[in-house]
């Protein structure tokens, strides 16, 4: 294919990356909000305020991260598949977008939960009402939507992949089944405020992202 070896290696390294940034930031956001009402929820955020924070500056790195490998990406493919790989641009900057909008409503739980907490976490409360449409409406929605664009991406991605033989086709078709798996949950149950028994298909595809970003550097 004539491909720039260096852009390979950056191609895995942004894969990398996002993969490590995404792990973290919501593994972070879930472990500070906990489960359960949105009181319970608000105030579980009041203790863990750095948590949030880290957690939201974390996706805003990512979404960063997001638009550089979608980037490489097209860098690497458009000599040979200029559309599919312009089609799997526009889904990336997609995703990248709405994971940050997302993040308004992780922020603007912070000052909320403080005041909620301070008020005697009255019940019911228009603070309540406002803090789920920030967390459930404004956070959990725009991830939700944010891992379609991922999804649709991912499919154009993975198939260039097994197409372009710039890895082993096995490892390609592992990644084209675990995201079209992973598409399942994601489009079947959208806005989804709790586990699905469907998300037990996502589970191919995690340890498939970090073996992919390990061998696009060490063969790049």
């Amino acid at each position: 294919m004539g491909i720039e070896m260096n852009a390979v290696r950056l191609l895995g390294v942004a894969q990398l990356i996002v993969f490590v940034a995404s792990t973290v930031s919501e593994r972070l956001l879930v472990s500070a909000v906990g489960s359960g009402s949105i009181a319970s929820i608000l105030v579980n955020v009041s203790k863990n305020l750095t948590r949030v924070r880290i957690s939201s500056l974390v996706a805003l790195l990512n979404s960063l991260a997001i638009v550089f490998l979608g980037v490489m990406f097209y860098m690497v493919f458009y000599k040979q598949y200029r559309t599919m790989a312009l089609m799997a641009l526009i889904c990336f900057v997609a995703e990248a977008i709405v994971l940050a909008v997302s993040k308004i409503g992780a922020y603007g739980l912070m000052p909320l939960s403080r005041e909620f907490v301070e008020a005697g976490a009255p019940d019911p409360s228009y603070m309540q009402a406002l803090g789920d449409f920030l967390y459930h409406g404004v956070d959990r929605l725009g991830y939700d939507m944010h891992m379609l664009f991922f999804c649709l991406g991912g499919i154009l991605w993975y198939a260039l992949l097994y197409s372009s033989r710039l890895v082993p086709r096995p490892l390609a078709l592992w990644g084209l089944i675990a995201i079209c798996l992973l598409t399942v949950p994601v489009v079947a149950v959208p806005y989804k405020r709790g586990p699905t028994p469907l998300m037990i298909l996502g589970l191919p595809y995690a340890p498939f992202e970090l073996v992919l970003a390990v061998w696009l550097i060490a063969t790049g």
